[in-house]
């Protein structure tokens, strides 16, 4: 350290100030306030890091925030109205990212809010993050290993990730659970292990295990596995470490078996879980009694009782017909012998599902489609933004990109909710209505802030979908 940055430090310890700390980066050197923390998931203390400022040899300590705006140009034109729209979506959760990350809660919303619309390197947020008017008026600290530093606290973070977690999860009666997974090649990653994926991509990978709610359109939880553990497995520890009681839990048929179905119905919630269709339980004698269509395809069913749950069967007239000459073609290519043929014919269209409820036969069909919302989540969190793209060096850091990248997820359900609501959906993907939001600009002339124009396509919008952000005159 150099003498000037050592007698500052020596004066503020004097003074009376403790836990600071100076670092160099570059050629620049950096205040912080450090302490230790125990972690009572990991059982161990962990270092916590709050950024203050910069040090200067000439100026002496300059405060964060002030420190860019002083040797910097200040920004004069942003994007105002995708910022605004952004924060409308996130003000609901931004307490619960305050109260669970005191000392990082702006650097996160603002990772947050940056990856809405895509995977942006750590390098790039900074100047990302400057495009957009800053309706918070908050100053986060965006260097790229200021966030490096940011992503490995808050993975190491648990008890305040489960704040946001536990707040998502009231808002919800019916959850869709399923699993997932991300492939990386970095070798100090330890939860990068070889696993199955559907892919059949033999890489080490990291699994995604993702709650979702059916029932408010939104991801309620996420959380990172090593890769080699099974998808049965990870529903343990899942059911155990949240409480879900009272709830109905949707599951994919890949958690299906018997130790499921015992573990499950000594749990207080309810369950619906597809079989698979080597199960035993397809030679059970359900006679299809009722009918009802779903989308335009007629599905028949029938309902019984058994031990201590009930079976509900399906048969999708259209599947049926689909599977059928799928078998046809097989057989008559000898991809399949007779024996194999008669077998699968008597399952075709078939959909078996087990669940504790004793409620009509309909109700657990649609409960079971909603399987579909886990599915376009996952889509989205790993193609429209990105987050499967890893490039991090520790397991912290990867509990922290995969956590900000769900929050990113949160806000872009939000957005997808709007539209719906406003039956926009069909017309406008959240990209799309923040790339018309963002040709609403804020300028700064003279010390005060003026709004742009606003096309009519965009107020007609804003209109539509209930929001009303914008004045209806333009004001200074």
């Amino acid at each position: 350290m150099e003498e000037w940055a050592r007698r500052w430090l020596e004066d503020q310890r004097r003074a009376g100030k403790k836990c600071l700390e100076i670092k160099k980066l570059g050629s620049k050197w950096y205040v912080y306030h450090s302490t230790n923390r125990y972690d009572r998931d990991l059982k161990k203390g962990h270092k916590v890091s709050k950024y203050l400022g910069r040090l200067d040899k000439e100026r002496g300590f300059i405060p964060k925030g002030q420190a860019e705006q002083a040797v910097g140009v200040p920004r004069n034109i942003t994007e105002y109205g995708n910022a605004l729209l952004l924060h409308e979506v996130m003000k609901e959760i931004k307490p619960f990212v305050k109260e669970g990350f005191p000392d990082h809660w702006e650097e996160i919303c603002a990772l947050a809010a940056v990856g809405v619309t895509g995977n942006v390197p750590l390098k790039r947020v900074k100047d990302v993050w400057e495009k957009l008017y800053n309706v918070d008026a908050i100053h986060p600290s965006l260097n790229p290993k200021t966030l490096s530093r940011v992503l490995h606290d808050v993975g190491v973070n648990r008890a305040g990730q489960d704040i946001i977690f536990k707040q998502l999860g009231t808002l919800s009666n019916q959850l869709v659970y399923d699993l997932s997974s991300m492939f990386s090649r970095s070798m100090s990653i330890n939860q990068a292990e070889k696993g199955y994926n559907k892919d059949e991509i033999h890489v080490p990978q990291i699994n995604l295990a993702l709650l979702c709610s059916a029932d408010a359109g939104l991801p309620t939880m996420i959380r990172s596995l090593p890769g080699s553990v099974k998808d049965i497995t990870t529903l343990y520890h899942t059911i155990n470490e949240l409480d879900i009681g009272g709830k109905i839990l949707i599951l994919d048929r890949g958690f299906f078996s018997e130790d499921a179905i015992k573990f499950m119905g000594g749990k207080k919630t309810s369950y619906v879980l597809p079989v698979r269709r080597a199960s035993h339980y397809y030679d059970t004698r359900i006679h299809l009694t009722e009918y009802f269509t779903y989308h335009s395809r007629l599905i028949k069913c029938g309902k019984r009782s058994y031990d201590d749950f009930y079976l509900y069967l399906f048969e999708d007239q259209d599947l049926k017909l689909e599977e059928q000459k799928t078998l046809y073609n097989k057989l008559d290519e000898h991809k399949i012998d007779k024996e194999q043929f008669d077998a699968r014919m008597k399952k075709t269209g078939k959909i078996l599902i087990i669940s504790n409820m004793n409620v009509e036969k309909q109700e657990i069909y649609m409960l079971y489609k909603k399987r579909e919302i886990v599915e376009k989540m996952f889509d989205t969190y790993k193609t429209v933004l990105n987050a499967d793209k890893l490039y991090l060096q520790d397991d912290e850091s990867v509990f922290g990109h995969v956590f900000i990248a769900f929050l990113s997820l949160y806000l872009h359900s939000k957005l997808a909710i709007l539209l719906k609501k406003a039956k926009l959906n069909h017309k406008f993907t959240p990209i799309d209505l923040l790339c018309k939001y963002s040709k609403v600009y804020h300028f700064e002339m003279s010390a005060r802030g003026v709004i742009t124009e606003i096309p009519k396509g965009v107020r007609d919008l804003d209109a539509a979908l209930g929001l009303n952000m914008f004045p209806k005159m333009v004001r200074s």
